[in-house]
């Protein structure tokens, strides 16, 4: 370094030619104002675009916040912010484009002449589009309701126009590609007004099964989370190789599903205990030579 100018060692000269072609650049465009005034407009064209879109999205959300009570209910809305935000910014970059010289009606012909091979290298993402258009008017699921899709199972935060963004059990932001999510089975548990649960309980052999089912009648009608339009079904299964395996069905809201599990779980150990019932578990016999 020697006063004050710097040296980068071998970048230098290439430095020294961007700095020299950024000057000659800059004078020629001194020497056409309107140029100057162009890109100063076709920037302020593309600033203004990016707020509009911006505030346009978010009055349409905001518009479905105040119109629509339940968020399942919004999906369509939240879905059309996406699109005109999207519509805004094509139009915008169309109006920079004009503004620079470029003519837009050829660049146009262009496009739609070569839209066969866009289509082609795009054909995944359109694909998304497409499945989220079709999600959006077949209904399989809303934003809200909880879902099982292939692996991924949680609550619908919201429908892209590329993606399903699901809140799984651990609070992960789960997107599953709408393409992903139409081809395969959607479970939506939040569409019926009930939803079953079954626990699987083994009794020894030496068990009074007519007892025992007594029991687990009266505790399944006894649950504070059963809904009362569904009768619980109680029966046998099979014989294990320790035990006798009785199933307990019984239906409550699909959002009380694990509570209700776990309570029932809790209340047939508690009776069985009182009656002396055993359930039995698998026994190892270790024999020394």
């Amino acid at each position: 370094m020697t006063g004050n100018n710097f040296n980068f060692g071998a970048a230098q000269p290439f430095i020294d030619e961007a700095v020299r072609k950024g000057g000659t650049l800059w004078a020629k465009l001194g020497e056409h104002p309107d140029m100057m005034a162009n890109i100063g407009w076709a920037a302020a064209i593309f600033a203004i675009t990016l707020i509009l879109s911006g505030m346009a999205s978010d009055a349409v959300k905001r518009t479905s916040r105040r119109l629509v009570h339940r968020d399942n209910d919004r999906t369509l809305l939240e879905f059309l912010s996406q699109v005109i935000r999207w519509l805004i910014l094509a139009v915008g970059l169309v109006a920079v484009l004009n503004r620079l010289g470029v003519q837009t009606a050829s660049l146009l012909t262009v496009l739609g002449a070569a839209s066969l091979a866009i289509g082609l290298a795009l054909q995944g993402t359109l694909g998304n589009v497409a499945a989220g258009l079709m999600i959006l008017f077949n209904k399989p699921y809303r934003i809200g309701d909880t879902v099982h899709i292939g692996e991924v199972k949680g609550t619908v935060h919201r429908l892209g126009l590329f993606a399903t963004e699901v809140n799984d059990s651990d609070n992960n932001r789960v997107f599953i590609p709408n393409t992903k999510a139409f081809s395969n089975e959607i479970y939506n548990i939040t569409t019926n007004s009930a939803v079953k649960i079954e626990v699987l309980v083994g009794v020894a052999y030496d068990t009074d099964l007519n007892k025992a089912l007594d029991i687990l009648r009266d505790v399944a009608v006894k649950q504070p989370e059963r809904l009362s339009t569904h009768e619980p079904v109680i029966g046998l299964t099979e014989f294990g190789p320790s035990a006798i395996t009785a199933r307990i069905s019984l239906w409550v809201m699909p959002s009380h599903g694990n509570s209700a599990r776990t309570g029932l779980m809790i209340d047939i150990k508690k009776a069985f205990d009182e009656a002396g019932i055993e359930i039995p578990y698998p026994h190892q016999v270790s024999v020394n030579k």
